[in-house]
């Protein structure tokens, strides 16, 4: 079970750990791994550049003890929707015994909050272990499902959730929540990011190039942005995808997957989820109910 950011030992006695269902965004800044993990007894020293989020999905532990640097020690068990959290930089030791469960783990690089605009300056709390935030947990499973069978949610998505995580993580540690008194876009300003959207609806279309645009910062962006259109940037956007795939299912001459490139999905299956997902059909069986119309 060894991690897939930052360096240290695991010595693991008995069992075994499924193979990373490892994904990677920003260049690497943001990464996200699901295992499923059994073990009699496992040591463990660890150090990790980046920010670390782990959720328990399923299962647990007999006992988990560890300590953090700058915190004192846990001494329990893991269970379903534990979650724990350390900084960057923040050493971990501790072990595992009778281990038999499935997780998801998120690496944050802090620079990509400093690049973010509005997460800048923002204090992480202290590192816990096995605690709870509904808010968190959702998040990762949200992006758990979101990739599932090959998805890829795309820059935005990823960029935005990015943003809530650190934010909530700097809620989580008594920082103030940011305000915004400025109200949604204006129109000039909403048509600009309509009108780029829609010309590029075939590429991967990233928060902060909506945001730089404006010439904003991406969490002020995204809160006047769901003000003025009542859905955050990245939904908007998805939405712009299956519109656009439903007008093209009418062109017999076009494949599915040629289909799935046009409107920028990353993949044939990740554009069969999200159009069901919305619709509640299957892009096939949206083309079979035109063919039957024409």
């Amino acid at each position: 079970m060894r991690p897939l950011v930052g360096h240290g030992r695991v010595t693991e006695r008995g069992g075994a750990v499924s193979a990373p269902a490892a994904r990677r965004w920003a260049g690497g800044a943001v990464t996200f791994d699901r295992r499923s993990w059994v073990c009699d007894h496992a040591p463990l020293d660890w150090t990790s550049p980046s920010h670390l989020i782990v959720l328990t999905e399923a299962g647990g532990t007999g006992a988990t003890e560890v300590r953090v640097d700058g915190g004192g020690p846990y001494a329990g068990r893991d269970a379903p929707g534990a979650l724990s959290f350390v900084p960057a930089g923040v050493r971990r030791r501790g072990s595992y015994r009778r281990a038999d469960l499935s997780y998801a783990a998120l690496w944050i690089d802090p620079a990509l909050g400093e690049s973010l605009a509005g997460c800048a300056g923002l204090k992480a709390p202290q590192a816990f272990v096995n605690g709870e935030d509904p808010v968190i947990a959702a998040l990762l499973t949200g992006l758990r499902d979101a990739v599932g069978d090959g998805g890829d949610p795309g820059a935005a998505y990823i960029e935005h959730m990015t943003a809530l995580i650190l934010l909530r993580l700097s809620a989580l540690g008594g920082a103030p929540a940011p305000t915004d008194a400025g109200g949604g876009l204006s129109r000039r300003a909403l048509a600009r990011i309509v009108d780029h959207v829609e010309d590029h609806l075939d590429e991967d279309i990233a928060l902060v190039d909506l945001a730089g645009l404006l010439d904003m910062p991406v969490d002020r962006f995204a809160r006047r942005f769901r003000a003025a259109m009542g859905v955050a940037p990245y939904a908007y956007v998805l939405e712009r995808r299956v519109r656009r795939a439903e007008r093209l299912l009418g062109e017999r001459r076009r494949s599915l997957a040629e289909i799935a490139l046009a409107c920028g999905f990353s993949s044939q299956s990740h554009f069969a989820t999200a159009f069901r997902e919305r619709t509640g059909r299957t892009p096939g069986a949206y083309r079979a109910e035109i063919a039957a119309r024409s």
